[in-house]
């Protein structure tokens, strides 16, 4: 397969992934029916959530042509099994989006896809074993980067870029196919899977990333020539994914979680408490991955020495460990103290019921005492002397120094005219 074979292959999966990918936004965004109760019609968040089964039609459907117009020359089985195996991932991904299946079912086709991929590489048995294991583990370490809107998106068409090169210095193009079009395909879902997300790849787009991936780093590595490093180089790709299921594993056992219950605790979400916005964080760790891909393409095109793998292997560690130190949990909440028995309970409620009842008495007792004091009785002028029994004005009356009751201010306010009337009297 020559160059151009592989770049029409690309544009293809471009314009396909894009065209799908926008014909299921116009029916995700659509406005719902006026009689329908809810912000969006039932079906839009369905579709939004299975918005990656366009970038697999979009890949697989330029990859599948370019093997029926026989583009993969002789690694063709190769190549079909591993589009198959991804196909097979990616249907199941799609029935689990739709409806969750167990773990247990997912590793198990996860599994009987890979065993297809290596047995149509012929590879030993010692060396499919283990190629078995690894496409199992990456799957699985690249679709949890499927936590934040564009990270695995972003991540994979790093790396894809980083496998098409390998497979072009490795001397096999036909092995560049699938990542060609993963490169490609996956450019064009990003556009509708950058924050704000309208489309998600889902369980369905991750899967078959993922699978697609790990395979095709499998075959390279397998058909490289045996004086290229390729056992330290193509590994090195999957770096960023490694460490965030290494981050979640101990993150999870130091803090006695179960390593199967899925949290907010992977690089994103860490990120985000630090005050990394959901864009920077898919920068990020694009970038981080860059870095060991570059590396790892370098080493196979045996422009650097592999020593040099241990720099970005150093980084990655030192970040897991930077990233460690980031809450991912909630402090547990506090537990209310234990009541007493049953006997004691009515007893202490009957207690304090008597004692605020007593406070009360009191109380206003105290303030009908105050109000008493507030107005005291009028005392005698000097020189009063009390009227006899029956006569004059009531006891406690001021009065004059003639003995004459006071008189008040009349209404008209003239005090002169009130001291001559009591002048008169006097």
């Amino acid at each position: 397969m020559n160059v151009l074979g592989i770049i029409a292959s690309g544009v293809a999966a471009l314009f396909i992934t894009v065209a799908l990918a926008k014909s299921v936004r116009r029916v995700a965004l659509r406005p719902r029916i006026p009689d329908e109760p809810g912000g969006r019609a039932p079906r839009a968040e369905a579709l939004r959530r299975t918005g990656g089964a366009t970038a697999v039609l979009g890949i697989g459907t330029a990859t599948g042509a370019a093997l029926w117009l026989g583009a993969a020359d002789d690694a063709a089985g190769a190549v079909g099994g591993l589009l198959a195996g991804a196909g097979a991932v990616a249907a199941l991904g799609l029935v689990h989006d739709l409806k969750p299946l167990w773990a247990a079912l997912r590793l198990a086709v996860q599994t009987a896809a890979a065993v297809l991929v290596v047995s149509l590489a012929g590879l030993s048995p010692a060396a499919s074993v283990l190629a078995v294991v690894w496409i199992v583990l990456v799957t699985n370490a690249f679709a949890l980067l499927d936590h934040a809107d564009g990270m695995l998106t972003a991540v994979g068409l790093v790396t894809a870029a980083g496998l098409l090169a390998c497979a072009i210095v490795g001397g096999d193009p036909a092995l560049a196919l699938l990542p060609a079009t993963l490169v490609a395909g996956l450019a064009g879902f990003l556009l509708h899977n950058w924050h704000p997300a309208r489309l998600r790849l889902g369980a369905c787009g991750a899967q078959f990333t993922a699978f697609a991936l790990a395979a095709s780093g499998a075959l390279i590595q397998a058909a490289a020539p045996s004086g290229r490093a390729a056992w330290a180089a193509l590994p090195a790709l999957a770096t960023v994914a490694l460490a965030d299921s290494a981050l979640v594993l101990i993150s999870r056992r130091r803090a006695a979680r179960s390593p199967l219950r899925d949290t907010d605790d992977h690089i994103a979400h860490r990120l985000r408490r630090v005050r990394v916005t959901v864009p920077g964080a898919a920068v990020l760790t694009a970038l981080w991955a860059g870095v060991p891909v570059t590396t790892g393409a370098l080493v196979y095109a045996e422009l650097l020495h592999p020593a040099f793998l241990l720099l970005p292997l150093a980084g990655t560690a030192a970040a897991v460990y930077a990233l460690l130190r980031i809450p991912a949990y909630a402090p547990p909440r506090p537990v209310p103290p234990r009541t007493g028995s049953s006997r004691t309970a009515p007893s202490r409620t009957a207690t304090s019921r008597a004692t605020q009842d007593r406070t009360i008495t009191a109380r206003r007792r105290t303030e009908a005492a105050d109000a008493g004091a507030a107005i005291p009785a009028a005392a005698p002028a000097t020189g009063v002397k009390g009227s006899a029994h029956g006569q004059g004005a009531p006891t406690g009356t001021a009065r004059t120094a003639a003995g004459h009751p006071t008189v008040p201010p009349p209404p008209n306010g003239r005090p002169a005219e009130a001291a001559t009337a009591a002048a008169e009297r006097g």
